[in-house]
């Protein structure tokens, strides 16, 4: 059976540019998007449980967007006044850029890296007399606390949001050739879903072992397997994957 309609658990490209349009167009298939989860901001209720203090720390740590409009969501509904000393560390350029939204930027203590967390925490390293907050999902990697942890820095995690499966009750059957997933949690959100789905001739890929290793414990088939040395992006892994199956 040919790979005719593929089902990629992310929200749709914005750009015309995307290679997944290029994709569909040279290997005449159909790419639908459908994000499998969602990111949900906790309540203060929730937050005031944890018992941290926004203003014991002198540094905030953000390894994504979402991270920085929830602490600021979180501030502003428990009524914390963020003080201008406070100083940013922020996994990549784009994101510290993003803080404009917040705060004015060229006043304010930020930092950032490459885009890796292992090379912010080398920056981290630096202030040592800082004391972090970290802002974070319920669902993390483990690399973060991990990382912080080996550096020896002072810091609290914190949970100001969760990840959490997408309601897709509108799909009455997975019509599809493919499905593509991205994180575990979209594996968990198919069966929240479709709790007797059997996947049958659908061909499954996945992007990053945390992905695979939960798609083999859900007692699925993985038919494609990114990043691989012959295929650094998902997009690459599918069209190889495609061409071959399709020559059939």
């Amino acid at each position: 059976m040919k790979i005719k309609k593929i089902l990629v658990s992310q929200p749709k490209p914005t750009t015309q540019k995307s290679p997944y349009f290029e994709l569909a167009e040279k290997n005449n298939v159909k790419i639908d998007f459908r994000p499998f989860i969602q990111v949900q901001g906790i309540d203060v209720k929730d937050f005031r449980k944890q018992k941290i203090n926004i203003l014991d720390h002198t540094a905030v740590v953000f390894t994504s967007r979402t991270a920085i409009d929830h602490f600021f969501r979180i501030c502003e509904e428990t009524r914390v006044v963020v003080p201008d000393t406070m100083k940013y560390f922020c996994i990549s350029e784009a994101t510290a850029f993003y803080l404009q939204k917040y705060i004015v930027y060229r006043k304010r203590k930020i930092f950032h890296s490459t885009g890796k967390f292992a090379d912010l925490v080398e920056v981290i390293k630096k202030h040592k007399e800082e004391k972090f907050l970290v802002p974070l999902s319920d669902i993390h990697k483990q690399e973060i606390p991990d990382l912080l942890n080996k550096s020896k820095a002072k810091y609290t995690k914190a949970i100001f949001y969760r990840t959490v499966s997408s309601d897709l009750s509108d799909i009455k059957k997975i019509d599809y050739d493919m499905l593509v997933f991205f994180s575990p949690s979209g594996i968990a959100s198919l069966f929240q879903n479709f709790p007797d789905f059997k996947q049958d001739d659908i061909v499954i890929a996945s992007f990053g072992p945390a992905t695979a290793k939960a798609v083999t414990e859900a007692g699925l088939r993985l038919d494609i397997q990114a990043p691989m040395p012959q295929a650094p992006s998902m997009t690459a892994a599918l069209e190889i994957f495609i061409k071959e199956h399709n020559k059939k």
